[in-house]
């Protein structure tokens, strides 16, 4: 199963469960007593002095909870699969921060989301590199954790998930690929892209080539301050989406190809970008996408 239907089936998971939880609040399946819905009958349960007579109100409560989470990340899994309605989260381009309104509104959404990431980045893990397959496969390996973000063959060249800010580094660029987190490295970053997209869903042909385009400036930019003396050091490129494996490994196919170190994408990720970041990988989605781009912005610009 590829990764865009991995993550599409976790938002039609929390719907369904928070679906299920709600009925079994109101009554209408399990052991409870069915909840009264009228105003009257409501009141009346409510009226005893007793401590029970609390219990209809949270239930009530409870059961709208669960029914607004029910509506919302439905409604996020059907955005998912049009690819459409990044701006629903409301981050900003520019600064990469969430607004408190999002948080607030849209806790069903954010709570599981931040709670599932946090979880996978602590206990990811993956097989180390090896060229060759067939010995990896009859011989075990341990497996090692995944590292928040990981340096590729090509010196000064990150991938890597939400939680790149462990790193504590001075950044030439940032290109940020998520819609459901804040920037992290703003405050340590020269230059900053936000292409927001949801998790598992890549960045179209334009914005691969932006993101790009984007990355050899931020390099040549730090360059010239270097020699200004107002940085130091050589410059360092984020690619980053929540967990470092899909949607910033397209990107960062995108932009070694740009800089001339590989003709394809098959090669910038087998030779570029996993020896240095084994679990890193491409679905049908991002492969059919960096094919467009590769036509039209490196092959069709041959032939000019």
């Amino acid at each position: 199963m590829g990764a865009v239907h991995g993550v599409y089936l976790k938002y039609v998971g929390l719907s369904a469960i928070s679906f299920c939880g709600y009925h079994m609040v109101m009554g209408n399946i399990g052991p409870m007593d069915p909840l009264p819905l009228s105003s009257d009958r409501l009141l009346l349960a409510t009226s005893s002095s007793s401590q029970s007579a609390i219990m209809p109100l949270l239930r009530l409560g409870t059961a709208t909870v669960l029914g607004y989470s029910t509506l919302l990340n439905g409604a996020v899994a059907v955005m998912f699969k049009l690819r459409m309605g990044m701006g629903l989260i409301g981050k900003d381009k520019q600064r990469g921060t969430i607004p408190l309104w999002s948080y607030l509104l849209l806790f069903p959404f954010h709570i599981p989301t931040y709670a599932y990431t946090y979880v996978h980045t602590k206990m990811g893990t993956m097989k180390p590199y090896s060229k060759d397959s067939e010995a990896k496969s009859k011989n075990k390996v341990s497996k090692v954790p995944v590292p928040v973000a990981s340096e590729i063959v090509q010196p000064g060249w990150w991938v890597g998930g939400c939680y790149s800010n462990q790193l504590n580094k001075q950044w030439a660029g940032i290109v940020d690929l998520t819609v459901e987190f804040p920037e992290r490295c703003r405050p340590n970053t020269l230059r900053y892209l936000c292409l927001p997209t949801w998790d598992g869903v890549p960045c179209s042909p334009e914005q691969l080539e932006k993101a790009a385009t984007f990355c050899i400036e931020a390099r040549e930019e730090w360059k010239r301050l270097k020699d200004k003396g107002t940085v130091e050091g050589e410059p360092q490129i984020l690619i980053h989406c929540a967990h470092g494996r899909g949607r910033s490994t397209t990107v960062m196919c995108a932009a070694l190809i740009k800089m001339g170190f590989y003709s394809n994408y098959e090669e910038a990720l087998e030779k570029g970008i996993k020896p240095g970041r084994p679990c890193c990988k491409l679905n049908s989605a991002m492969r059919k996408n960096l094919a467009e781009w590769q036509k039209i912005y490196i092959e069709g610009k041959k032939g000019l």
